[in-house]
């Protein structure tokens, strides 16, 4: 949002925050949220070039409707599965390592 439209809210009487203020998450809990963003968007990404979303459930012993959680960031996907799919579609350590970084 716009500083201007802000400055506006803010003098009618409205509260501006962010989704983690309105969620009261904290520090950690938004960069999980991140962290969790991030390998999904890239998953997605990766994967789309090399396989099916069938190809790589099968690949990693998961269904392809909980592949497609994963790639849609369900929150009852863990992250240990968005890793194991990620290095299933060939990322290295150190690519997962970079993105996770990124959402810190």
């Amino acid at each position: 949002m716009d500083i201007t439209k802000q400055n506006r809210l803010q003098a009618a009487g409205w509260k501006v925050g962010t989704a983690a203020d309105f969620l009261e998450l904290t520090p950690e809990e938004s960069t999980i949220i991140e962290m969790r963003v991030m390998l999904s968007h890239h998953l997605k990404e990766r994967r789309k070039g090399l396989m099916t979303q069938a190809e790589l459930a099968t690949k990693i012993g998961s269904s392809q409707p909980r592949i497609a959680m994963a790639e849609n960031g369900d929150s009852s996907v863990s992250i240990e599965l968005l890793i194991r799919a990620m290095l299933a579609t060939g990322a290295s350590a150190q690519e997962i390592g970079q993105i996770i970084a990124s959402a810190a």
